[in-house]
């Protein structure tokens, strides 16, 4: 863009200018030394520093209004102080020679570190002092980051500015230039300057100084951009042809196009009459809708009239079914009040009635065991004949009698032994307590092998109701009790429905590992799991109803989730054997979780060999997260155990009922077997302990058949004698029974009796009630026909409103619709027009221009594009031509500017330089010493010739060959010449004097006095590591 690039060579090449006027201005050429007797403003009155560099709190230091020493040893923070001094005032840190950056200024440490500088501000150039006062104290903060704050303080400490644009005014007003090396003459800069042999370092040193330096790379900048601009201007011109050839085909074809004006001019007047012709249309359609709702609201008195007569109805109807009303709530107390009694007698009829079935049915089982017993007995008494018969039939008791004479010879030779034998009675005594001691044995063995035969039947029999449900395999009372929790929780008694038993959700997937997995799970087969204890509580008492106390399961409460847990990083993996919960499908998640809480199963492996399970977790080391493992015989095997199983096959979940139930047969039949050797065994011990030892050794020849029918017999008897017991006891029971039945028939009579008199009663009410109750349920269809006409009638009028609503609607939609219509017309043309033509035609009309418009634009082009495009062409041609013309113009003027200021610099750099010399050779004459500078602007070098003594003056040598001090006095001499040529308020030297003798350093520093003392507008602080004594002092004369 030509013009931007105008504007910024112009801003550019200003701000150079300007600054070039303000170095000249404030460098005078023909100022000599003041005569003010001190400094009165720019000058430092206090340094104070905190956490800076490596001293923790340093000052405050507080100045002299001219001539300042700061003596100390190396490291002692004299060149810190000159630092913070060129920092403090808004130097860069590379300045310094002593960081490449603010924040390696902070002390090791600490997070920030703090510089305060007092300036001096009095007289007449002193900056706003009605703000600042007789001072100006520049606070900087300096964080660990590299930040840096500015807080500009008034002499009171009253805060004024934070702003670094003020302290830069401030800088420039006191003529402040801390990156000057005349100014402030730094460590490292003193040293390379007094070391350096170069003179290219001296003349650099010379312009920088002077600021020359600068003015030139600003000159030089500006003649680079002037040629970037001629090259830009070359291309402008260029540019500005082509827009010239664009500018005249685009005002050619422009003149081409003038004749279809006349056609749009016609055209717009038939817009402006289409807009006031959609007017006049859309409020002839208005007008038969403003009258339909004039009609409308006419209607509307008319059904107001019809809703009062129906209101008048309704409210009569209503009078009329209340009267009725009261009557029938009369009758209805009356009724009510004999009601409780009714419920009471019938309660007490049932509870009776109740009572006497009870009593009935008691007295028929007393009956039916007394038929029960006497048949019992009847049996009995026909055995113990048929036995005594069978016992002494004829064979036999000739047999018998053979026998006893037998025995009889036999008696006698044993009677021989019966004094032997009767020594031996005491032993059999003894032996008869053992007896006795081994029947209880055989008793309650017998006892608990009766038990075991319940059980095993008992379980037999769940065995075969589980053909047709499987939840009896669990308890024949385990369906029951599953339909109460159902119904409790309908009930709403439980918050969530308790599971179980567990066993009936879990399925082994391989039918050899089901008796492990039972041995694994134990009881927790039958248990029930429950989402809180207010739901354990509940089904606990539920159970106390239908479980034996000794057979009651365990209920686990455990929070319900619906998905199961993520056991993959804690549960066992084994490549071979399954988990518990990886053998089984468990149908519910709850199930699920329940079984890892409560058993762990995720971490149980389950291995069909013993040998194969020992070798997994006995020699070789268990599998990660491997708690135990179960073999298919239900033995547990731990890392240093093996438990053997008690159980031979699963109870609860084995899926073939059918072998189940043949194995539990077979047990059943062992079990009974076994029963009838123990009676056999009971029946030895009972004719040992009841007969005599002789009798015993004769009975030892007998059949054991003989005595087994005696012992019936005498078993048989034994029942008998208590089959009667039983019937006495019976029949007095029955006694007592009927008696108590025929007192419950009787008082249930009396109550029937009351309860049929209390229910005539109300019968009687209720036949009152009926006809009452006709008159209401009319009266009610009355109220119910007069409200149902009200409705109708209510309904017609909201229809008739909402119509007539609608319309209103219609109609304000139609007259916005007109007023936009309006307001569109009167955009188009303000005045109206009355137009007799209609919408259709003038559309018609408009269409035809249109296309006899477009015809003529598709031969010539588009009329707005065409004129668009002229417009366009001629404002780009015309500001090219400016623009180019302008920066013309401006470079011819730039280059009479340049010309003249070139030729001024020129001019100051001579007179500087002639400054320099005479105020150099003035200095080496007072010494009574001759030399002079050379300066080759040329070749930019600066050369220094110095002789020590006068005498010598013809031999004059370069700075390279004399001595370090010597070389350091003449570098002096420099410095004080280049203050001759430069201005500020003060002047910093450190350890100009580190490389002088001490003559020469006397030299030096009666010099350096001598400025200062002719020069007490100036400060000047020197910094020395050198000592200042008393003696060196006086030789100074100070």
């Amino acid at each position: 863009n030509p013009q931007f690039l105008r504007l910024q060579i112009q801003s550019c090449v200003l701000y150079c200018l300007e600054y070039l006027d303000w170095t000249l201005g404030s460098i005078s050429l023909t100022r000599g030394w003041s005569s003010t007797t001190s400094g009165e403003v720019g000058i430092i009155e206090s340094i104070q520093l905190r956490n800076f560099m490596c001293h923790a709190m340093l000052g405050p230091f507080q100045f002299g209004s001219n001539l300042n020493f700061v003596v100390g040893n190396n490291g002692s923070g004299k060149s810190s102080v000159l630092t913070a001094l060129i920092v403090g005032l808004g130097g860069k840190a590379t300045a310094t020679n002593r960081g490449s950056s603010l924040k390696m200024f902070v002390r090791d440490g600490e997070t920030s570190a703090d510089i305060t500088i007092t300036l001096r501000n009095q007289g007449r150039d002193a900056f706003k002092p009605e703000l600042y006062g007789g001072s100006i104290i520049v606070n900087q903060h300096i964080t660990v980051d590299g930040n840096r704050s500015y807080r500009l303080k008034s002499k009171s400490g009253t805060l004024i500015s934070s702003k670094k644009e003020e302290l830069i005014g401030i800088l420039d007003h006191f003529n402040i230039q801390v990156d000057n090396p005349v100014s402030v003459l730094t460590q490292e800069m003193s040293k390379h300057f007094l070391q350096s042999k170069n003179e290219g370092d001296k003349y650099k040193f010379f312009m920088k100084a002077t600021q020359l330096e600068q003015m030139k790379e600003d000159y030089s900048s500006i003649m680079k951009t002037k040629e970037n601009t001629c090259i830009q201007i070359e291309q402008g011109v260029e540019r500005l042809q082509e827009l010239k050839q664009l500018y005249c085909e685009k005002k050619e074809r422009y003149k081409s196009i003038a004749f279809v004006n006349d056609m749009r001019k016609h055209l717009e007047d038939l817009k402006h009459k289409m807009a006031w012709a959609v007017v006049s249309e859309m409020e002839k359609e208005i007008q038969p809708i403003k009258e339909g709702i004039r009609a409308e609201e006419e209607n509307t008195e008319k059904f107001v009239q019809k809703l009062k007569e129906c209101q008048v109805k309704v409210n009569e109807a209503e009078e009329k079914y209340k009267e009725i009303q009261e009557k029938l709530l009369t009758i209805n107390e009356e009724a009510q009040a004999l009601h409780p009694q009714c419920i009471s007698l019938k309660a007490d009829v049932q509870t009776r009635r109740k009572a006497v079935n009870e009593a009935e049915v008691l007295f028929n089982r007393f009956r039916n065991e007394l038929k029960h017993l006497g048949k019992d007995d009847e049996q009995l008494r026909t055995q113990i004949e048929e036995l005594k018969t069978n016992q002494v039939s004829e064979t036999e008791k000739l047999e018998r009698q053979g026998k006893i004479s037998c025995l009889r010879g036999q008696l006698k030779a044993f009677h021989d032994e019966e004094i032997m034998i009767g020594q031996q009675v005491d032993q059999f005594h003894e032996a008869i307590s053992k007896c006795k001691e081994e029947h209880t044995r055989l008793r309650r063995e017998d006892c608990d092998t009766k038990q075991t035969l319940n059980a095993k039947e008992k379980q037999l029999r769940d065995l075969k109701d589980s053909r047709t449900n499987t939840l009896k395999r669990f308890g024949s009372y385990i369906p029951a009790f599953l339909e109460a929790v159902e119904t409790a929780y309908r009930q709403g008694r439980f918050k969530h429905k308790p599971i179980g038993p567990l066993g009936a959700f879990i399925h082994p997937k391989d039918a050899e590992l089901t008796l492990a997995v039972e041995c694994c799970l134990k009881n927790l087969v039958q248990a029930f799991c429950c989402d809180n204890h207010s739901d354990e509580r509940t089904l606990q008492l539920m159970m106390s109803k239908y479980y034996p106390r000794e057979y009651r399961p365990q209920v686990i409460v455990n929070k319900f989730q619906k998905d199961v847990y993520d056991v993959r990083h804690r549960g066992v993996h084994h490549p071979e054997f399954p988990s518990v919960l990886t053998a089984l499908e468990i149908d519910h998640a709850v199930v699920a979780n329940c079984l890892i809480d409560v058993r762990g199963i995720e971490k149980i492996l389950l291995i069909k060999s013993s040998h194969k399970a020992r070798e997994v977790m006995q020699l070789n080391r268990p599998p990660q997260n491997c708690r135990e493992a179960f073999t298919a015989e239900g033995d547990q095997v731990f890392e240093r155990r093996y438990y053997s199983s008690n159980y031979f096959r699963p109870k609860f979940l084995s899926k073939d009922i059918e072998a189940e139930i043949r194995l539990e047969s077979c047990d059943v039949v062992f079990v009974k077997i076994a029963l009838g050797h123990e009676e056999w065994n009971c029946l030895f011990v009972y004719l040992r302990v009841h007969y005599s030892p002789v009798s015993i050794f004769f009975l030892r020849f007998m059949s054991p058949f003989i005595l087994f029918i005696h012992f019936n017999i005498i078993c048989q008897e034994e029942e008998v004698e208590e089959n009667k017991s039983k019937m006495e006891s019976v029949k007095k029971d029955m006694q007592q029974q009927s008696r108590k039945m025929e007192e419950l028939k009787n008082t249930l009579q009396l109550t029937e009796k009351k309860l049929e008199e209390t229910k005539e009663k109300i019968h009687q009410v209720e036949e009152i009630a009926g006809p009452i109750k006709d008159e209401l349920n009319q009266a009610d269809s009355e109220v119910e026909n007069s409200k149902r006409r009200f409705q109708h009638y209510e309904e017609k009028q909201k229809e008739h409103l909402a119509c007539i609503k609608k319309h209103k609607e219609l109609l304000a939609a139609k007259e916005k619709e007109l007023e936009e219509k309006i307001t569109q017309a009167r955009q188009i043309y303000s005045e109206r027009i009355e137009v007799s033509r209609t919408v259709k035609s003038l559309d018609a009309e408009m269409n035809r221009l249109r296309e006899r418009i477009n015809s003529e634009n598709d031969r010539h082009g588009n009329r707005e594009e065409i004129v668009q495009q002229f417009h366009d062409a001629k404002e780009r041609y015309e500001d090219a031509n400016s623009k180019v013309k302008n920066l013309k113009k401006f470079i011819r003027l730039l280059e009479e500017i340049m010309t003249q200021r070139f030729k001024i610099y020129w001019q100051f750099l001579r007179l500087l330089s002639l400054r320099c010399k005479l105020y150099f050779d003035h200095l080496l004459r007072i010494r009574a010493c001759s030399g002079k500078i050379l300066f080759d602007h040329k070749n930019e070098t600066l050369s220094i010739t110095v002789q020590p003594r006068e005498e010598d003056k013809a031999d004059h040598n370069d700075v390279r060959s004399l001595s370090g001090g010597e070389r350091s006095f003449s570098t002096v001499c420099f410095i004080l010449s280049l203050w001759s040529i430069t201005e500020s308020p003060f002047r910093c030297l450190d350890e100009f004097d580190v490389y002088m003798d001490m003559v020469n350093r006397r030299i030096a520093m009666d010099m350096i006095f001598k400025v200062a003392d002719s020069q007490h507008h100036r400060q000047f602080i020197l910094l020395t590591p050198q000592s200042m004594s008393s003696s060196l002092l006086r030789v100074l004369g100070i």
